[in-house]
């Protein structure tokens, strides 16, 4: 193999989301995220591993991420699209039962005009500034949405990753005086808002990068491995540099080794001379620049020559690569690249 090998554990998975779906809650209904392919990996695989775990709703970006989801589930799960109702998707929106949740007066006309009678949710704006309703609209055609039977009102935290957040209160305050009186299930919490407690979970939560072993679900059990294969070694002598623009000069004498990936693969170059790669638990310094398609680490302390070198690992996160990069996990996940071999763990049937 010639390139890396991205390692998925779809039981790892559905635990993940066992175990937000108990923090939910009784009488709270856990929904599931699986937009960007399903964090980026593959959301047909993950949407059905999920399923088999008891979710029933999903959500998704936009309609075409919600036409993979359908036809990877078939009919039954509802699928909710986060962007709503937006122009040319009233098709496939309509053939595909898909819930756009409205964003605006301008989606709420285009799909009671366009989809008169069909399912909808609808988004309102709590205080991010993002997506969504603000308050004067919704109070403007609040009677009108509600006459035509919503199946979901949502709103978004800004904040929920920092528990103490003044802003989590404010969203939560809002969405409360926005939404009372209601007779329609709500929503407002995802993984962040689901650890917040029970103020916070309304009828729906919607869990998403705490399903996939990150933060800011610190219990979340790892669902991602990532290895590349060793293409070269060689011996750099004491001031020989590495990679383009000599960011690295060897003080002594090294053993480098040269592995198949690189920023077309999602590794971001700020990797460059701050992560590490490992084999079977030693660090292996990333030395160099992170070029498009190769990665060089420091394999001395080795004393071998490993067959590849892991950059997902039990001793290194999604999270801990993300603080290396300067970056969140989320980024890092969604950013996986194409090329990989994708070795699914678990999830029978899915």
């Amino acid at each position: 193999m010639a390139t890396g090998t991205l390692t998925i554990d779809l039981d790892a998975l559905a635990r993940n989301w066992k175990a937000l779906d108990r923090a939910s809650g009784a009488g709270v209904e856990t929904g599931a995220v699986v937009k960007a392919d399903g964090y980026g990996l593959g959301g047909d695989r993950v949407a059905r591993a999920l399923a088999q775990a008891g979710a029933r709703r999903f959500f998704v970006a936009v309609a075409e991420e919600g036409a993979q989801i359908r036809n990877a589930l078939g009919p039954g799960p509802q699928i909710c699209v986060f962007s709503g109702h937006m122009p040319g998707d009233t098709d496939m929106i309509g053939d595909l039962d898909l819930v756009p949740m409205l964003n605006s007066v301008e989606q709420l006309t285009r799909h009671m005009e366009g989809l008169p009678g069909r399912p909808f949710g609808i988004q309102l704006d709590s205080g991010m500034n993002r997506l969504g309703l603000e308050p004067a609209e919704w109070a403007a055609v609040r009677d009108i949405v509600l006459a035509a039977k919503p199946v979901l009102i949502m709103s978004h935290l800004a904040c929920a990753d920092e528990p103490d957040h003044p802003a989590n209160l404010q969203q939560l305050t809002a969405f409360r005086e926005m939404t009372e009186g209601c007779d329609v299930p709500r929503s407002l919490s995802a993984t962040g808002g689901v650890l917040l407690g029970p103020d916070y979970h309304f009828d729906v939560t919607r869990p998403g990068m705490g399903v996939y072993g990150g933060m800011p679900f610190a219990e979340a059990e790892p669902v991602v491995g990532l290895s590349f294969p060793v293409i070269q070694t060689r011996e750099v002598e004491p001031g020989e540099s590495i990679g383009y623009g000599y960011t690295h000069t060897a003080g002594d004498r090294r053993v480098v080794a040269t592995v198949a990936a690189g920023y077309a693969d999602g590794l971001h170059r700020t990797l460059s001379n701050r992560s590490k790669l490992w084999f079977e638990g030693t660090p292996c310094p990333i030395v160099g620049r992170v070029s498009m398609d190769l990665v060089t680490a420091d394999i001395t302390d080795l004393g071998r020559i490993p067959p590849a070198l892991d950059l997902l690992c039990p001793e290194q996160g999604v999270d801990a690569v993300a603080d290396s990069a300067g970056t969140i996990g989320y980024e890092i996940m969604t950013a996986l690249g194409r090329r990989y071999a994708r070795r699914f763990l678990g999830g029978a049937g899915a």
